[in-house]
């Protein structure tokens, strides 16, 4: 990629495949993913949900070992973040330290690798992520150059929480997303939230196989008014790219760059 100009900022997606309960292998994933967005010069890197243990993890590995954060790992993501200047948006479980209770988080770190907020799901899944505790709100966090506004996958299933979050001052959404297509899938949920607050959204979905879903057709997508201006899916991990026009509001060009993991 040439040098990009001031007014592009530069995503990577992450749309990679977690394997449940392996903790080892997820995070050298998303290290090495993080090291290519570096490589291309990204800005921003984004997440898919849970990407750190897999969506259905609780029925290998159980909860006891969620902690509060940042542990040592997350630590080193953010001196990666600080590294390279990236503003990461990484999703984990965590444990509140103060009662207890877990979380399914999204922790956003700038590019000196300090935290500048997070994010705690609301639209909980009953049954499938019954160890976690809903969040209570959604507030735009003060990413540069744009306010971010993050929605959880599910999150994004209301109205509610886009508007909130287009009534504090976000910019635009950001989605981390474990949401696979079939009788549950994403039916135009994305499309809507983005009719109703003008805002675009960032989808960052992921695939491979779970414990019992598939994600293998799984779309990570950019969405403005409606209208998908990016979209891709694949059955092996790799990182998307793709220029925004901070100016136009729309990506620089009309497909993702893609580099295989």
């Amino acid at each position: 990629m040439i040098k990009k100009p001031p007014e592009i900022l530069r995503i990577a997606c992450l749309h990679v495949a977690p394997i449940p309960g392996d903790l080892a292998h997820n995070q050298r994933l998303v290290e090495t993913g993080l090291t290519v967005a570096a490589r291309f010069k990204a800005d921003w890197v984004l997440t898919p949900e849970l990407c750190t243990c897999g969506y259905a993890f609780a029925e290998r590995i159980g909860t006891d070992w969620i902690a509060p954060q940042p542990d040592a790992w997350m630590r080193k993501i953010q001196r990666i973040s600080a590294r390279f200047g990236l503003v990461v948006f990484l999703s984990h479980p965590e444990r509140d330290p103060q009662d207890g209770r877990c979380y399914n988080a999204v922790s956003v770190f700038d590019h000196r690798g300090i935290c500048i907020g997070k994010h705690r799901k609301i639209s909980v899944i009953p049954g499938s992520e019954s160890w976690a505790t809903p969040g209570v709100n959604a507030v735009p966090l003060p990413t540069v150059p744009l306010k971010a506004g993050v929605l959880i996958c599910a999150d994004a299933y209301p109205d509610t929480w886009a508007n909130r979050l287009k009534t504090q001052g976000a910019q635009l959404l950001v989605s981390p997303a474990a949401w696979g297509p079939g009788l549950y899938g994403p039916n135009g949920e994305w499309e809507q939230r983005t009719c109703e607050t003008g805002l675009p959204l960032v989808v960052c979905n992921r695939t491979g196989k779970d414990v019992h879903l598939d994600f293998t057709d799984a779309e990570s997508a950019v969405i403005k008014m409606g209208e998908r201006l990016l979209s891709f899916t694949s059955p092996r991990s790799t990182v998307l790219i793709f220029d925004w026009d901070l100016i136009g509001q729309r990506p620089v060009s009309p497909a993702y760059q893609r580099i295989p993991l």
